[in-house]
């Protein structure tokens, strides 16, 4: 292997570890627990050391598919050189860091999706539309889903003939049921991904639908179960624990979905380096989002917790759950989605359900989204412009 190859190589790598390490100062490390910080169910430090642990972990065990999608599944035709993966990496990292600077929530998934299908089409590949249908699909649906489902839910749980024992109970089971299907690396029959219930079958020895379906109603019956009685026992406490619970799941999501963000550039100069696998790649990416939630987390949290609504307990179970949902919907499709935009949308639509337009700033979501399409924009630009000029240097 040439010195030059490894050089660029190294190079590569310092970036997609900066790239993580500002995912977790921002995105990944700021979102999931926004909502309760806003809701006084965790303090703001507290809740960067948890999201760190916990994206660390989804990013190890959920961060192949959205890795390869953005790897190799965006641009047609060419592989990103390493000094291509430098630039798309740059550019994400560097409008991200803005993002942090200002306290306004950039993009993640739209700044390093811009700068690689920008870098790889001034490459001359081709483009993937199949891929970019979905991309945008979920992109721009993410804001009526998530905001629907968070409007729905936060004009449910205040209702005084709808106990939250039972109500926060039945969304619990929910979450349960989803986590009991969701993928994880190294639970499938050959070493590749698998779900809880597809490891519990095969214990069993049984097959099937019908048995898939009932182990997950049993498991989402089982954590129905505990949150009624907790919340029962104890209301405040119980709600308190079920928030900080999916703060944490949203944050093993969050880990699951953006690292792929941070190291899919990687995949294709893997096979010139060699002797390197993609998990010791995960694992890297996994570390440096758990060191940047925990040293730079804290100020964008604090921006999405007071900025945008005054949030209590029940508004930021209805923001979390939807966030949680399509978050781990986006891991399964293998598509690099922003948690930002999850989060802002949920708790918008939680806000609007509970205080109307009263409760939200309007600049501040107008900003918001004029920064979501700028960044693209710009990072599509920057990455095509970038590469059009070392290429004819």
């Amino acid at each position: 292997m040439e010195l030059a190859i490894v050089g660029l190589f190294v190079v590569a790598t310092v970036a997609s570890l900066f790239m993580a390490w500002v995912i977790g100062a921002g995105s990944s490390g700021a979102t999931p627990f926004a909502p309760a910080v806003g809701a006084n169910a965790i303090t703001t430090m507290r809740a960067a050391f948890v999201v760190g642990v916990f994206g660390f972990a989804g990013a190890v065990t959920q961060g192949a598919n959205v890795s390869e999608a953005v790897g190799r599944g965006l641009v047609g035709g060419v592989s990103l050189p390493a000094t291509g993966v430098i630039v798309a990496l740059a550019i994400g990292a560097g409008l991200m860091a803005v993002g942090i600077k200002t306290g306004y929530p950039i993009a993640t998934a739209f700044t390093v999706t811009g700068a690689v299908v920008g870098v790889g089409l001034a490459l001359g590949g081709t483009p993937v539309w199949a891929k970019y249908q979905q991309i945008g699909a979920v992109w721009a649906l993410t804001p009526f889903v998530g905001g629907g489902i968070a409007y729905a839910i936060a004009s449910v749980l205040p209702r005084a003939d709808v106990p939250e024992r039972f109500s926060v109970a039945a969304l619990a089971g929910l979450v349960g049921a989803v986590m009991a299907n969701v993928g994880f690396s190294f639970l499938g029959s050959d070493g590749s991904a698998g779900s809880l219930v597809e490891a519990s079958q095969r214990l069993l020895g049984a097959d099937g639908v019908f048995v898939a379906v009932g182990l997950s109603v049993l498991a989402a019956a089982a954590i129905a179960t505990l949150v009624y009685a907790d919340i029962r026992r104890d209301e405040a406490g119980g709600l308190r624990r079920v928030l900080l619970s999916l703060g944490s799941l949203v944050a093993f999501s969050a880990g699951g979905s953006q690292v792929g963000l941070a190291v899919g550039p990687l995949l294709p100069i893997l096979d010139d380096v060699g002797a390197i696998s993609p998990f010791v790649v995960l694992v890297g990416g996994g570390v440096g989002i758990l060191v940047g939630s925990w040293t730079g987390a804290p100020r964008m949290i604090k921006s999405l917790s007071q900025d945008y609504s005054s949030l209590g307990p029940r508004r930021s179970i209805s923001a979390l759950v939807p966030a949680f949902l399509i978050a781990q919907l986006a891991v399964f499709l293998g598509v690099p989605v922003s948690f930002n935009e999850i989060i802002v949308s949920a708790i918008i639509g939680s806000g609007a359900a509970v205080g109307g337009s009263d409760a939200l700033s309007a600049r501040k979501i107008l900003v918001t989204v004029g920064a979501w399409v700028g960044s693209f924009a710009l990072a599509f630009a920057l990455g095509y412009g970038s590469m059009a000029v070392l290429r004819v240097a």
